[in-house]
């Protein structure tokens, strides 16, 4: 696990990456149990739940994570989530009986401040969500 801290107000973490959302859940629960002073319990509880859907939709739909890392700041959190698919994520209906999903992306753009796409020419994505402290 890398660790790089910047300052006390502005840190960043780059972990293994994970092969199932609970992993993600389980990194990003060690990263802000690190960060002083401490997030919000709402913003805690969002980052899980951004991490674990962003994985969950790589490992899903692109196959696999190809990295995972966190970051704050003085107001924000944020979690970076690769994966080897060049494809952006897609809104689809949602299936009420569970069977395709459809809930995942909304949410994702429904808890973060902010989501970018960035894609490395034909060799995946990065999906970068923030959230405020």
């Amino acid at each position: 696990m890398k660790v790089s801290r910047q300052s006390p107000d502005n840190s960043s973490e780059s972990v293994a990456p994970p092969l199932r959302a609970s992993d993600a859940r389980a990194a990003a629960a060690a990263f802000v149990a690190k960060l002083n002073p401490a997030p919000s319990a709402r913003a805690v509880q969002d980052l899980l739940l951004l991490s674990s859907e962003l994985v969950t939709n790589a490992i899903r739909y692109a196959g696999a994570v190809t990295a995972l890392s966190f970051g704050a700041d003085r107001r924000t959190l944020h979690v970076r989530v690769a994966d080897p698919s060049p494809t952006p994520p897609q809104c689809r209906i949602p299936d009420m009986t569970g069977g395709t999903g459809g809930f995942g992306w909304p949410m994702v753009l429904r808890l973060a401040h902010d989501v970018s796409i960035h894609r490395h020419d034909g060799r995946g994505k990065t999906i970068l969500a923030t959230l405020a402290r």
